[in-house]
């Protein structure tokens, strides 16, 4: 009974890539300003429309938008989520994966989007350690290459503030001692904080940024759910961005109702925090948009009951309409499950057209027919807010199969004015630069 019981999860895992909906919006339709939000559309089986990880053929590279050209600054890394560029230059890449989280595989229904999504180039074990990438005779490459940090658990951003480097691990916020110019560090971490993880960790990747004058550090949290179905209990200091005291480690949640919040940057003109967010999925191919948006201290964003602004989301039980009627709309739609998780302002960009605005790393979505995402866009801001649609940047990652070849992750500017991107399925970091 069992092995005939584990056939038929398995055929359920390859067949539900064939089953749900399909848009009736373009993706343009849930981006921007004023995207069009349609009636939910919840299907008995959810729509599973993964792009199976290839990774590059040899010689080939996405395709950068005209004026400029892309080239492959380090290769063959182990998974590359995220980037931080120190003050002299070196690069820190995050490679890494999902900790182990056996609760949150349990069932028939997690057993399945485990299996589905590790088609998705996420299944590999995580290589726990940040690598520095060193460019010693500025060519466009990186010719030296260093373990910077190991032993981490599932790492993802990093900040620097003075000598302390700090690190965000699926479960603690670290500090490491950091001396310019040095390639590794082998001294242990203090912890600074304990942040939500356990055998339940849904979203796991945790993000860092330093205040401008260092004194705050904010870190985003992840929900550890769709939309609460594990019980709010579960949700308890997650869904948040946290603001941090490092020297005290006391922290308070300074926005809530982000389902999560990934990258972070502070907008140059008015010295606002703008976070990049993974809104829910399952009721359509045209719901809900990931956004970015401006953070308000004390803002609620609507997760889980409600999206983009008051939408209320009838799947979450007990409802909070007090907490609805507080929800704030985003500021700007990235299209439905793009999984838009990196986010830099172009500030100090060499990049023509490039100057001002945001660069946003899509990874790419499961939970749409067609595809979206999977492409860096680059969202134009004037006086500080968002003032156009989006122009793509970086295309290509899909194979005219609907293969992933790449997907990028994070993005940063590097001290030449590039544009770096972490492509965690071609296991590469791009250089973008002018023609």
């Amino acid at each position: 009974m069992l092995k005939r019981q584990h056939a038929v999860v398995i055929i359920l895992a390859a067949g539900l890539a064939a089953c749900g909906e399909s848009s009736t919006l373009q993706v343009s339709d849930g981006t921007g300003t004023s995207p069009k939000l349609p009636e939910p559309n919840k299907t008995l089986i959810p729509t599973v429309n993964i792009a199976p990880a290839i990774g590059w053929p040899s010689g080939a590279a996405p395709v950068a938008a005209p004026g400029l050209k892309v080239a492959a600054f380090a290769q063959d890394l182990d998974h590359p989520r995220w980037l931080y560029v120190l003050p002299n230059g070196d690069v820190l890449v995050a490679e890494t994966n999902a900790p182990p989280k056996p609760d949150d595989s349990k069932g028939i229904r997690g057993w399945v989007m485990e299996k589905v999504m590790g088609r998705a180039g996420a299944g590999v074990p995580s290589a726990n350690r940040i690598t520095l990438l060193r460019d010693t005779d500025h060519d466009g490459i990186a010719d030296t290459r260093t373990v910077f940090i190991d032993n981490l658990n599932s790492p993802f951003g990093m900040t620097l503030v003075g000598n302390d480097l700090y690190v965000a691990d699926s479960d603690k916020l670290l500090r490491f001692p950091y001396q310019t110019g040095e390639q590794s560090i082998s001294g242990k971490p203090t912890t600074i904080v304990d942040l939500p993880g356990g055998p339940l960790n849904h979203h796991w990747t945790k993000n860092v940024i330093a205040s401008p004058d260092g004194k705050k550090l904010y870190v985003t949290v992840g929900s550890n759910s769709n939309v609460g179905e594990n019980g709010l209990d579960k949700e308890e200091g997650r869904a948040a961005i946290w603001e941090v005291d490092p020297a005290t480690g006391n922290h308070r949640i300074f926005a809530s109702g982000l389902r999560n919040p990934n990258g972070m940057a502070w907008e140059p003109k008015t010295g606002k925090l703008w976070t990049a967010v993974n809104e829910r999925d399952e009721i359509g191919s045209d719901l809900v948009p990931d956004y970015m948006t401006s953070v308000q201290d004390g803002g609620f964003y609507g997760w889980p009951f409600s999206y983009y602004g008051q939408h209320v989301d009838s799947r979450v039980n007990p409802q909070n309409p007090e907490l609805v009627a507080k929800a704030i709309a985003p500021d700007y739609a990235l299209g439905p499950h793009t999984a838009s998780l990196g986010l830099t302002f172009a500030d100090g960009s060499q990049l023509p057209e490039f100057k001002e605005g945001a660069f946003v790393g899509q990874h790419g979505s499961w939970n749409r027919k067609p595809h979206s995402g999977y492409k860096v866009i680059f969202v134009p801001f004037a006086e500080g807010k968002p003032s156009g649609m989006p122009v793509d940047v970086l295309t290509g990652f899909l194979n005219a199969d609907e293969k992933a070849q790449g997907r990028p992750v994070g993005v940063v500017i590097d001290k030449q004015g590039n544009l770096l991107v972490a492509d965690d399925v071609g296991n590469t970091v791009w250089r973008v630069s002018a023609k």
